[in-house]
């Protein structure tokens, strides 16, 4: 009676600690590189051979705040490097999603911008003209 009761609390403890560590593991921060971008309400960071969705909270806003004056455009991205926890996504979108907990550094961008198409109005009109004409 002893023995099974023995076996039985050690049995509980043994498991208890697996769990705890699994969880600790998923709490632990990780140093993600990156590329970063905040749209609207919306926040990605991109990586190689990764994309995380990232929580929109006060650390998100101020690494936005240090992003902002390195972009060259409204959709440019910046490289970033950040401690944060990856989750999984609950919600619709990516997968993943990660949490920073810490900023390290953000640096400008160092490819250049995608080369840009763009029409005249004079072009585009007689376009449409010859459009409705046919």
């Amino acid at each position: 009676m002893k023995l099974s009761y023995l076996l039985i609390v050690l049995s509980l403890t043994i498991f208890s600690c697996k769990s705890e560590k699994s969880e600790n593991e998923k709490t632990e921060s990780s140093l993600i590189r990156g590329e970063f971008i905040l749209i609207d309400d919306a926040a990605v960071i991109k990586g190689n051979g990764f994309i995380y969705g990232v929580v929109i909270d006060e650390r998100t806003k101020e690494l936005a705040k240090k992003v902002k004056p390195l972009q060259r455009e409204e959709y440019d991205m910046v490289p970033v490097v950040i401690k944060g926890i990856i989750k999984s996504n609950p919600n619709q979108g990516w997968e993943e999603v990660v949490e920073i907990k810490e900023i390290i550094g953000v640096s400008a961008p160092t490819s250049e911008l995608p080369t840009k198409i763009e029409t005249s109005d004079k072009d585009q009109s007689s376009n449409e003209n010859k459009n409705t004409e046919n």
